[in-house]
């Protein structure tokens, strides 16, 4: 649903808006453009996207309609509390997908219960940020659809049917590792899986073995070829291995990787002061219980 770029052994994913670059104090105002409009359907939910785009890239109006069996339920502008302030405007919030042919708004049923869900793609602007999922549900109480946001930061996600069930996860990548041990560059992200039920997103990343298997071995992988600037990318290994209960398997191949003095960062904690922060962050995240 969102375009993937890669970088250092991580496949993430990332909204596809234009950053904003903020205008001279001098610019006139920016003149909005004609609307355009996405929509997306399933089952008796449509949902229409509408905004204007401005020649410096700023979307200054931003509505978002949701009907069901044609009854409009749902219209209202299109705003979020992740959205940062930026000299041009404020806040900056744009669509994810501006490109003809591409679309920032989906109708999914995200809970398996046959009542499909709204989802927008959203995106904040800035370096290395971030990308924001809305999600709306049809409350049959208020007879409206009710919002739940989350931000997914520079990782982005996918949203996927891993399971093979009809059952949606989005995946991504755990965004905290970012900067802890390296620059961004080089710095490795653990896996990352939730799901959305009852308004709410859970981790469920523990659920999928394999898939952490795999993003464990590509991290050692790297850190094995690296010579230069590592913590980053073992951080990462650790927090999957400890995701799958190899609690003893890091201990030990840290102490292995700290007697061969191969744990070093470039500007930042190395040897024992890594490890210590490593196993702090590792704690403190909830992947060592």
């Amino acid at each position: 649903m969102l375009r993937s770029h890669t970088r250092r052994g991580l496949t993430v994913v990332c909204a596809a808006a234009t950053i904003l670059v903020a205008a001279p104090a001098a610019a006139q105002a920016a003149t909005p453009a004609a609307p355009t409009t996405q929509t997306a359907s399933s089952g008796i939910v449509t949902a229409t996207f509408t905004f204007t785009t401005t020649a410096q890239n700023t979307y200054p109006s931003k509505t978002l309609a949701i009907a069901q069996s044609g009854q409009v339920f749902y219209d209202q502008p299109v705003s979020s509390r992740y959205c940062r302030p930026n000299a041009a405007v404020q806040p900056y919030c744009a669509p994810a997908s501006t490109e003809p042919g591409q679309s920032s708004v989906h109708v999914l049923d995200l809970e398996h219960d046959g009542q499909p869900d709204v989802v927008l793609d959203l995106y904040t602007g800035g370096a290395h940020c971030c990308s924001v999922e809305q999600i709306f549900s049809f409350d049959p109480g208020t007879e409206t659809f009710v919002l739940t946001q989350h931000d997914f930061g520079d990782p982005g996600e996918k949203i996927e049917d891993l399971g093979h069930n009809g059952r949606y996860e989005f995946l991504t990548a755990d965004d905290r590792f970012a900067y802890a041990f390296t620059d961004f560059a080089d710095s490795g992200l653990p896996i990352e899986i939730l799901t959305f039920a009852d308004r709410r997103f859970t981790n469920v990343t523990r659920k999928y073995p394999k898939l952490i298997a795999k993003n464990a071995a590509m991290y050692l992988n790297d850190f094995k070829h690296d010579h230069v600037d590592g913590d980053g990318l073992i951080a990462a290994w650790a927090a999957d291995e400890d995701n799958l209960g190899h609690t003893a398997l890091v201990s030990s191949t840290l102490a292995k990787e700290l007697k061969a003095n191969d744990l070093h960062g470039l500007n930042y904690s190395s040897g024992k002061k890594f490890v210590k922060a490593l196993n702090k962050l590792l704690r403190k995240d909830g992947y060592v219980h």
